[in-house]
């Protein structure tokens, strides 16, 4: 009997570098003033959103390690969030490894889950290197290919278009732009400025 692709299970692949990074962008555009130094992520919304009321079977997210961090970290951990943390490089500033340390985790899943290929819920904006056969897209397109369902949430604004119009046409692509209030607040050294609103997940395309 074939088992409907709304049934499979959900695994999330969290790039939050991507994710953080092109947030401040979209804020700086949307409040603008400081907005995008005080730009932050609200997690568990965001997992929300990426689970859409469904089962979560697999998550896994990878970022960078400043210390106030930890304790968000922390908070998808207790939520059955994988999470993998790189140092910056000393020189450059820039995370090591991060994004190949994603993709060997979704390529794992791709040829060593033993059940129903799932569904790959892929938190990111990259899809660079597809024509090379690397990058989140080539590695998205091998999963597609083995069975799975595909969903990218990323931010329009900053989103590679070829990984948009992939995704919208074998699967779901999710602006993060409509779910803005909800997935991130803003702060500074004082606490709080603005706080996320309700998550309504309403709107949400969800692989069918």
């Amino acid at each position: 009997m074939a088992i409907l692709l709304s049934m499979k299970k959900i695994f999330v692949f969290w790039d939050n570098s991507n994710i953080f990074i092109s947030a401040k962008t979209v804020a700086a555009e949307r409040e603008g003033g400081d907005a995008a130094y005080q730009v932050r992520i609200q997690f568990d919304q965001l997992l929300q959103l990426a689970l859409a009321g469904r089962t979560l079977e697999y998550a896994i997210a990878v970022g960078s390690v400043p210390p106030p961090m930890r304790h968000v970290w922390n908070h998808l951990e207790h939520a059955g969030v994988k999470v993998e943390l790189f140092e910056r490089g000393s020189l450059s500033s820039r995370e090591q490894a991060v994004d190949q340390a994603l993709q060997t985790h979704m390529l794992r899943k791709a040829l060593d889950y033993n059940g129903t290929p799932g569904i790959a819920v892929m938190l990111t904006g990259d899809g660079a290197g597809f024509l090379d056969g690397v990058g989140f897209h080539a590695d998205l397109e091998r999963m597609h290919k083995k069975g799975w369902g595909v969903e990218v949430l990323a931010w329009e604004r900053t989103c590679n278009p070829r990984l948009k119009d992939w995704a919208n046409k074998i699967g779901v692509f999710v602006p993060l732009e409509s779910f803005y209030d909800a997935i991130t607040f803003t702060e500074d050294d004082s606490g709080a400025l603005r706080r996320a609103k309700p998550l309504d997940i309403s709107q949400r395309k969800m692989t069918k």
